[in-house]
């Protein structure tokens, strides 16, 4: 695994996480309803799992050589509360998929710390799908 590949990897996770902390934030006031603070506290208890995330990610993009993004992608419009829980759980499924590819590439590149990192991570994304498909299973249509 090239370092200049890993670090363009790196980066593009890192601009998921940053996209993830504005949807996060976004969709907590943008619910609607009677489920409202339970729906919004959920959305926000997020943004710290993703904050660390995104902070780790810069942090090992330096230590690396390179510089950290500060583009987030584009959040996936939602406008109801089942819409919303639909787009976290594709991120999230995203995520997991991508730092399991990352964590590959960081044991390809020699990295064992990255490696256990991204094993983390993917912990923490996985468990936040299961939580999401959790609420959307008994979800009125």
């Amino acid at each position: 695994m090239d370092k200049k590949v890993l670090i363009n990897h790196l980066n593009a996770d890192l601009s998921g996480e940053l996209t993830a902390i504005i949807q996060y934030i976004t969709y907590a006031a943008k619910v609607t309803g009677p489920y409202r603070p339970q729906l919004s506290q959920f959305f926000l208890a997020e943004v710290a799992d993703e904050q660390l995330h995104a902070q780790y990610l810069a942090n090992k993009i330096v230590f690396l050589g390179g510089e950290p993004t500060t583009q987030a992608r584009s959040v996936s419009p939602a406008s109801t509360n089942k819409e919303m829980l639909e787009a976290v759980l594709k991120a999230e499924k995203q995520a997991t998929a991508d730092y399991t590819q990352r964590a590959q590439e960081a044991e390809q590149f020699g990295d064992k710390g990255l490696a256990v990192q991204l094993e983390d991570m993917i912990r923490d994304e996985s468990g936040h799908a299961e939580e999401t498909e959790r609420i959307l299973q008994d979800w009125p249509i």
